[in-house]
């Protein structure tokens, strides 16, 4: 089988370099996946969970938007932040949806900038919390490369 050679990095750091079968990204437009000899692309990522596939395991990584950039043999992924999902501190994650939440529920000044910086972080937080719930729980992809949908008692 064919493969495509996936790079996650930050500006701090490579968080993950292999060759897989299958990468499926959260683009600004929605989900995509990409696989060997896709057509070149650069686009924009939006916050949300990478998963890759190699011989039918999963990894996962919650990121903070970006950019990707693919070649019919390459994707790198340049994000703003980047976690695996066996990284991420669920409970420091959740403390920090936490402090989200209320900055946004206790209103927050006419500052155009500070509300987005708030709905980031609430975001950057959640995605932090649905990728570290996943960890070692690794399946087999649904058809067409799209990540399983989480059970109704992971969402609480």
């Amino acid at each position: 089988m064919m493969t495509i050679r996936c790079e996650i990095v930050t500006q701090e750091k490579l968080v993950f370099a292999d060759d897989v079968d299958l990468v499926n990204l959260p683009g600004s437009e929605g989900r995509m996946g990409i696989l060997p000899n896709h057509t070149a692309l650069l686009t924009t990522l939006a916050f949300g969970e990478v998963v890759v596939r190699k011989g039918g395991e999963e990894e996962f990584f919650a990121i903070g938007g970006g950019f990707v950039e693919v070649q019919p043999d390459k994707v790198i992924v340049l994000a703003d932040s980047a976690e695996r999902a066996e990284e991420i501190d669920v409970d420091r994650a959740e403390q920090a949806r936490e402090r989200a939440e209320t900055m946004m529920r206790e209103g927050v000044p006419e500052d155009p900038e500070r509300v987005a910086q708030i709905r980031a972080s609430l975001m950057r937080a959640q995605v932090r919390l649905d990728v570290g719930r996943r960890r070692r729980h690794r399946t087999t992809m649904t058809p067409g490369g799209f990540p399983p949908q989480q059970q109704d008692e992971d969402r609480n």
